[in-house]
């Protein structure tokens, strides 16, 4: 049994323990269970380009952009051949990471990890709830709520799921709506959740840059998650981004197009009218990417979660009203009642159902799968200081809300429209005519399309501008800020990749974004199996699951003890336990797995000394002066020639 006397001061540490600095001492004289926590922008970071990471996966993804513009018909007969067999042979994968995700983030929430904080123990959230609510409502919606909003429930209304009700009944209008929240609802957030409180806890928790390999540090160890199998997940976080962001990129310049077809009255633009839109979107957003109004980015940004509000209200109030405020808690109900069933739906069910989660579930668990590395920094980044109870009951359902009634809007009265034989809304209209087809029957119809243009072009702008800041912090070691070159060019990368997309689909340019985007999932979705584990690991060696199991196991002994020794007259106090009866008796304090992450490091990676209580390094380092406690930071080789702590 390991030594269980109550002083920091271990004259005999066990054997293989964490122990640095004088010998016989924990890492800075402190248990690993009084450790405050860290947060990244306390530790000494170097940033700089990851040349492997970037240069790897440029290399990938030009030589892949080259072949598609080349080559669109190979690239569209391999990616159909290969998602074919993915789809009946690995289809299964993506079911089961949208199912453990789901089940691993509400264990989380609700055992005794929902209490640990992501920051330090006294750390307050950076933002006001209101303001965290309002950020996470803007990061719940998007181009897909304008693209599949009115057109997916009223294809599942029109041709159900295989194996459950009649099409064009009642039971059909309710089915619809449940299988559209459960694509868009619960699964979708919980993945999100899950990167995103990994990537929150790793960074203000463990003190991690905020990259995707951070996370696995516990699982990999030091050297490789600094080495070849950190950078290999830093690689595929990259890429299932590109993948991801550019299938919306896509859908919102299929959208796009067809407002300008009608607002034009010109006949169909095909795909170089698709590319042009494209393009001019594309330098909108190289302008903003480069020109530092990134507070004008955001206001904008905010400006069009408002739009888009308003947007569904208009609806909500000019529609079918009151068909609309009875159809709210009915399609929830549903969706919560037919959940289980819609989980299992496989290959074991049979050939119909391959083809539909081909077409509908497994497009959309891949997509979602592709973006939780870009959704998750940004979620990770306005949640500091939150509990991980209140992140996940919040993730999870605030924008699942706000979604359900998005689609419950633009579908039900989609739907309401199709019932009513109106003209133009029905199963031959394609997803992106359909928005415009409901809003051409309610008032303003001269006046909303432009809105809707709008709306579409800002997200693009918006979108395009995040994801490639994302991906420059992680190709440049988790810099907050990377060199703006750097990220033009992922910009640009996934323009590439959109284009691409839009050729090999050829006429219906939703099969080359389906296929490809499910095919970079696949091996992205075992990063976040791995990531479930890997996070669970880190929380069970917390400062705060330490004190807890401690306690339980002192108070249990205590209480044993006592009614041995006293029958009914006992009370507790804290002393000296005898040896194998201590509160941890049975946890070795000094292994590596819970004090080496606390160890303070230079900036190149040495140890330093670092004192907790006053919250300063020994050689007078500090995040704002540097180690002469000047206002300027110390110079460094990076791309920017300066070390900066990460934000």
């Amino acid at each position: 049994m390991p030594d269980t006397t109550p002083s920091l001061a271990r004259p005999d540490p066990t054997p293989g323990g964490g122990s640095s600095g004088a010998v016989g001492l924990y890492p800075h004289d402190i248990h690993p269970g009084l450790v405050p926590g860290i947060g990244v922008d306390e530790q000494r970071n170097r940033f700089g380009l990851d040349k492997l990471v970037f240069g790897v996966t440029a290399l990938l993804i030009v030589a892949f952009v080259t072949w598609g513009v080349l080559a669109p018909e190979s690239v569209s007969e391999v990616s159909s051949a290969a998602f074919g067999w993915s789809m009946t042979n690995a289809g299964w994968l993506l079911n089961i990471t949208a199912i453990v995700a789901l089940g691993a983030m509400l264990y989380i929430g609700f055992s005794r990890f929902g209490k640990i904080r992501l920051g330090r123990d006294d750390e307050e959230p950076e933002f006001s709830r209101f303001s965290w609510v309002a950020m996470m409502f803007g990061a719940g919606i998007g181009v897909g709520i304008f693209f599949f909003g009115p057109s997916e429930p009223l294809s599942h209304y029109l041709s159900p799921p295989p194996d459950t009700v009649a099409a064009g009944t009642d039971a059909a209008l309710h089915q619809s709506l449940a299988q559209s929240h459960f694509h868009w609802g619960l699964h979708a957030w919980a993945m999100y959740a899950l990167v995103g409180g990994a990537i929150a806890y790793a960074s203000y928790r463990r003190g991690r840059v905020p990259l995707i390999s951070s996370v696995f540090r516990t699982l990999f160890g030091a050297r490789q998650t600094d080495g070849f199998a950190g950078k290999l997940v830093d690689i595929f976080a990259i890429i299932a981004t590109l993948f991801g962001t550019a299938a919306t990129l896509g859908l919102a310049a299929i959208q796009i197009g067809q407002g300008v077809e009608i607002l034009s009255g010109t006949g169909p633009l095909g795909n170089n009218g698709l590319i042009i839109i494209l393009a001019v979107l594309t330098a909108a957003f190289v302008i903003s990417a480069v020109s530092g109004v990134a507070r004008g980015i955001r206001y904008l940004s905010n400006t069009n979660i408002l739009m888009t509000l308003g947007l569904l209200l208009f609806v909500f109030i000019t529609g079918p009203t009151l068909f609309l405020l009875n159809l709210l808690p009915s399609g929830v109900m549903e969706y919560a009642d037919e959940m289980f069933s819609m989980m299992g739906k496989s290959l074991s069910w049979g050939s119909d159902s391959v083809d539909f989660q081909s077409i509908w579930t497994g497009f959309y668990w891949a997509w979602w799968i592709a973006w939780t590395p870009f959704v998750g920094v940004f979620i990770a980044r306005i949640s500091r200081g939150r509990t991980l109870r209140e992140f996940v009951l919040v993730v999870m359902g605030v924008p699942t809300s706000i979604l359900i009634f998005a689609f419950t809007i633009f579908g039900g009265a989609a739907i309401w429209m199709n019932r009513k034989g109106v003209a133009g809304i029905d199963g031959e209209a394609s997803a992106e005519s359909l928005l415009f087809a409901l809003f051409d029957q309610l008032p303003l119809s001269q006046i909303t399309p432009f809105i809707v243009i709008a709306v579409l072009a800002i997200f693009f702008v918006t979108s395009a501008d995040s994801a490639s800041v994302v991906m420059g912090t992680m190709s440049s070691r988790g810099n907050p800020e990377p060199n703006k070159l750097v990220v033009v060019f992922w910009g640009l990368c996934m323009m590439g990749i959109a284009v691409v997309m839009l050729l090999t689909g050829g006429e219906t340019v939703l099969t080359g974004l389906q296929n490809l985007t499910i095919l970079i999932a696949l091996p992205f979705s075992l990063v976040l199996l791995l990531m479930v584990v890997a996070f669970l690991r880190d929380l069970s060696t917390d400062p705060w699951a330490i004190r807890r199991d401690y306690a339980r196991t002192a108070i249990s002994n205590a209480v044993r003890r006592g009614i041995e020794e006293h029958g009914d007259d006992f009370e507790l106090s804290v002393r000296e336990a005898p040896e194998g009866r201590g509160a941890g008796a049975d946890f070795d304090s000094t292994a590596d797995q819970v004090t080496e992450w606390y160890q303070r490091t230079d900036e190149e990676g040495q140890p330093v000394d670092y004192d907790y209580e006053t919250g300063t390094y020994a050689d007078g380092w500090t995040p704002e002066g540097g180690a002469d406690g000047s206002t300027e930071t110390p110079a460094a080789d990076t791309d920017e020639g300066k070390s900066t702590p990460a934000s």
